[in-house]
């Protein structure tokens, strides 16, 4: 059964910076893409940062997120990171993970993500 697991989620000011990561288990492929998404509440879940490793590698972000979050992954596992700098309280959110092969997509549970003074 596959399964992500996100981690390093949190509260920070504004300003600040955090770290997330997502491993995948009981995967014997490589994803094609992997992606963070995030939900705030009463929201509907917006794509943040994605990134594509299928012939090359391609990286997109929402434009709120550019300049401030870098999205990245280890090219040999489905392991993928989100640095997040200089956030902001409209960040704040469940930011969850995303594993695609082909048709085949894959969400994790999420980390809550709290921007606030």
């Amino acid at each position: 059964q596959v399964q992500l697991v996100e981690s390093g989620g949190g509260l920070v000011q504004p300003g600040g910076s955090l770290r997330l990561s997502c491993e995948a288990s009981g995967v014997t492929y490589n994803f094609h893409a992997m992606a963070w998404y995030r939900q705030a509440p009463g929201k509907q879940r917006e794509l943040v940062a994605s990134i594509t490793t299928v012939t090359n590698t391609r990286i997109n972000y929402t434009d709120s997120v550019k300049g401030r979050f870098t999205i990245s992954r280890d090219g040999t596992r489905n392991t993928v990171y989100l640095q997040m700098n200089d956030l902001k309280p409209e960040d704040t959110a469940v930011y969850i993970c995303n594993g695609r092969r082909y048709v085949n997509n894959f969400y994790g549970q999420g980390t809550q993500v709290t921007v606030s003074t």
